[in-house]
């Protein structure tokens, strides 16, 4: 189950929550029990690197797959 990150506006906590996406938005309480809170923006972590080689003309960079990336990360 995702956990989703909150901050309480009225001391100013922040918390994380266990929730289905389905009630990711809905209201909730700070673990001190005011109402006034906000999920706050994540951010998601993934691999790879802006310096990464450009692959070889002809398809024949030896990666296989294709997908979203290419093949680079399922040899």
């Amino acid at each position: 189950m995702p956990r989703y990150e909150y901050r309480c506006r009225t001391c100013g906590d922040t918390f994380e929550k266990s929730r289905p996406m389905a009630e990711s938005s809905a209201p909730t309480d700070c673990p001190a029990g005011h109402d006034d809170t906000v999920k706050l923006l994540s951010t998601v972590a993934v691999g790879g690197s802006a310096s990464a080689p450009a692959p070889a003309p002809g398809g024949a960079s030896g990666g296989g797959g294709g997908g979203c990336c290419g093949g680079g990360c399922c040899g």
